[in-house]
């Protein structure tokens, strides 16, 4: 191993007791997306205390960040990106207190040789995975203009170590209807807008036969009515849509806005329909994922490469993705199978001793993979071939 990786190994191992605090204060005070104030300063208060500037409100957004260190000439720029909102009802059930504490860690451990690397690197915060496409809104905003290559680490279960998995498009789509309250004694007086929310859930299960293999639709009802001797006056539903492009998502959403128009015509509600960012499908750097997993390989975990025919969740990484060349790797932080993600179990877990010797090592893995991209020109041209290649020309043309 090159003494420079050494170095890096020294420093993160040298801040694990800083680090490990990190991940348990965040854990114990889960926020939910753009709420994120305290992890914010948890993450912020470490990076200063090593003598970092950490500019907060970056990119536009309250809870986000970034802090940087600049190498001995200019070059590329490495971003380790942080997640750090939790699930509501929930808590840290996707996490998130090891990813920012992984990524916060594998900056103090770049930054430790920077002096004899060129280039940049930092670590950005990105609030609002779950739900907010908070990266969406960093794009927009410009956050990511600066940066070449983007690397994070997200745990998984089950003994799952995982590089170079794809993820799909995703997106939430929120419904209210307004209908008439009446007394149900005599349901004719008025216009029951629970009736055409049910209504908007039936259509969409008829349709699911002329769905693609990756199409997924999932709904709950928000707001039902008050009392059951009472013609809802209003009533509300929200979806969370899957499918394997950003194309096929907004077909979805039309599909969704003709269920609706169908309710309306069938009960006389009507209906306001709202949907937010669309988090991308995901295009993972095959390079930048095999430096990974091999240097993952020499601290002892074993990584593959997933089941192309498998259905996985989505990120807002995706839309990141797309821009510049990024990997979004798992590390397993429980062998049980039994614990998934998005539970109170995984939350859990996400505590667990097992989970911070793990989020430490992925912290080593990140910081050596962006040391191997600073170090080597050849490198960052294969990178970004495979990137140029690898990206649909319909995102090129958008882009351009």
């Amino acid at each position: 191993m090159e003494e420079r990786k050494r170095k890096i190994l020294s420093e993160i191992d040298r801040d694990r007791e800083e680090l490990e605090e990190l991940s348990r204060k965040i854990h114990d005070d889960p926020e939910l997306g753009f709420e994120e104030f305290h992890a914010l300063s948890y993450i912020s208060d470490v990076l200063k205390k090593h003598g970092y500037r950490v500019e907060q409100g970056y990119g536009g957004l309250e809870t986000s960040f970034r802090a940087e260190k600049e190498g001995s000439k200019p070059g590329p720029t490495v971003a380790f990106l942080a997640e750090y909102d939790a699930l509501k009802g929930v808590g840290h059930g996707c996490g998130h207190n090891l990813i920012a504490t992984c990524s916060t860690g594998a900056f103090l451990g770049l930054a430790s040789v920077m002096e004899d690397l060129p280039g940049k690197v930092c670590i950005i915060g990105t609030p609002a995975e779950e739900g907010g496409a908070g990266k969406v809104k960093l794009l927009k905003n410009g956050a990511f203009d600066d940066v070449d290559f983007a690397l994070m680490m997200h745990p998984s279960s089950g003994g799952s170590n995982l590089v170079g998995r794809g993820g799909r498009a995703a997106c939430s789509v929120k419904v209210h209807f307004t209908g008439k309250g009446a007394h149900s004694s005599v349901p004719k007086n008025g216009i029951n807008a629970l009736s055409a929310v049910i209504h908007v859930f039936q259509q969409i299960d008829l349709m699911r036969p002329t769905f693609d293999p990756q199409d997924n639709i999932n709904g709950i009802i928000s707001n039902g009515g008050s009392a059951a001797n009472v013609i809802p006056a209003s009533a509300d539903c929200e979806f969370c849509i899957r499918a394997d492009t950003m194309k096929r998502i907004e077909e979805l959403i039309d599909v969704i806005k003709l269920c609706v128009r169908n309710a309306e015509q069938l009960t006389g509600a009507k209906a306001d329909i709202s949907w937010g960012e669309i988090s991308a499908e995901r295009y993972p750097n095959r390079p930048m994922c095999q430096a990974f997993k091999d240097n993952m390989e020499t601290l002892g975990i074993e990584m593959k490469w997933p089941d192309p025919k498998a259905q996985y969740g989505s990120s807002d990484i995706g839309n990141v993705s797309i821009k510049i060349p990024a990997i979004h790797d798992y590390l397993s932080i429980t062998d049980d199978k039994t614990i998934q993600a998005h539970t109170k179990e995984y939350a859990d877990a996400a505590k667990s001793e097992e989970a911070q010797e793990i989020c430490l090592k992925g912290a080593k893995g990140l910081a050596m993979t962006g040391y191997d991209i600073l170090s080597s020109d050849e490198f960052q041209v294969e990178i970004r071939r495979f990137h140029e290649q690898q990206i649909p020309d319909f995102y090129k043309e958008k882009k351009s």
